[in-house]
């Protein structure tokens, strides 16, 4: 995975230590929508860690006896973290599931019945309480405080973060592989679109590494595919001087590629950028389409909801919160600007 640029290069990061223990990165979801109370699907919430997301799925269909595909959920979470997490499960009561959550060693919160199967996406976001362990934690509380001023008045680039790419960091080499036919497809659906959307993740983590390079990061360009920040409606930015001051009032936020066939196309301008990464990439068109790949669109520049900081005695506290598909060692990194690439983890 290529380098990725700071937004923040004149405030030095703080270094230090994370996920020592799963208790020092504390994950929580933010439901998109309450279950209904009612319906075939049992949504059921609890706390885990030291697992992965499909670990547990595989834990649930195992313990009650059903299909791992008939387990849903919203959103994919770290092994190194203790997480709390919605799986929706078919047909099943809720004192049922709730003493199988118990055996597992879970912590149970709450069964609730829906009338549909949780899918991925369907969740607003997260939050986030991460401990930075540090040695001289007052001089990183300092630092910490300016570089978090600072990302909150600039916003976060939204790049994809290190555990899109692979315990290895070859995830995106394999999905290229896949998409130009030099390697066979797994048997595993879920792998393919996994490898895949590496691919297509570091296509965007180029895309939005030039635009911060050309100094474009806060700006809106004529012909981009703006995105709401209430509504999450999309529109193209047909009149320049009214979208950016859209933008600067953070109403309107920038979007960059996720490169498939039926891609949702910028104009002018912001074509123009799209196209200089898109020519970096020899895989065709019909390729995205053999494949089954889409394509989409993803938010380039967070604006960030206020940041607690915390002094404690062996390092600094960070809560905070992040919409879906943005990552907390993004966050980190700027912070902690470590002189290596934070851990990877699954």
């Amino acid at each position: 995975m290529p380098e990725l640029p700071f937004i923040t290069p004149e405030l030095p990061g703080i270094g230090g230590q994370i996920k020592i223990e799963p208790e020092h990165f504390i994950v929580e979801e933010v439901a998109l929508y309450p279950p209904a109370g009612q319906g075939d699907h049992l949504f059921v919430r609890f706390t885990r860690q030291g697992q992965t997301t499909r670990e547990v799925v595989e834990n649930l269909a195992r313990a009650l006896n059903i299909p791992p595909g008939g387990v849903g959920y919203a959103g994919l979470k770290d092994k190194y973290a203790r997480v709390t997490q919605v799986f929706s499960l078919p047909e099943v009561s809720p004192q049922r599931a709730k003493d199988a959550i118990i055996d597992l060693g879970y912590q149970f919160e709450w069964a609730i019945p829906h009338n549909r199967k949780l899918r991925p996406g369907h969740l607003l976001g997260n939050r986030f309480t991460i401990s930075v362990l540090h040695p001289e934690a007052d001089d990183a509380m300092e630092r910490a405080q300016a570089i978090v001023q600072a990302l909150t008045e600039r916003g976060l680039p939204n790049f994809f973060g290190e555990q899109r790419f692979g315990k290895y960091g070859d995830n995106a080499e394999q999905g290229f592989a896949i998409l130009t036919g030099r390697k066979r497809r797994p048997r595993q659906k879920w792998l393919t679109k996994l490898l895949i959307s590496a691919y297509q993740s570091q296509l965007f983590n180029d895309y939005l590494t030039l635009r911060i390079q050309r100094g474009l990061f806060d700006k809106i360009l004529s012909g981009d595919l703006a995105k709401k920040t209430d509504t999450g409606g999309m529109f193209i930015v047909d009149d320049h001087a009214t979208d950016q001051a859209r933008f600067d009032r953070r109403e309107i936020t920038f979007t960059g590629p996720l490169f498939g066939y039926k891609m949702r196309q910028p104009q002018a301008d912001a074509a123009a950028l799209e196209a200089e990464i898109q020519a970096t990439s020899p895989v065709t068109p019909e390729q995205w389409r053999k494949n089954r790949t889409d394509g989409n669109r993803r938010v380039g520049r967070i604006f960030l909801q206020p940041i607690e900081l915390k002094p404690i005695p062996q390092g600094v506290r960070l809560s905070f919160y992040l919409p879906k598909g943005a990552y907390a060692t993004i966050l980190l990194r700027e912070v902690m600007k470590p002189a290596d690439p934070l851990p990877r983890f699954e």
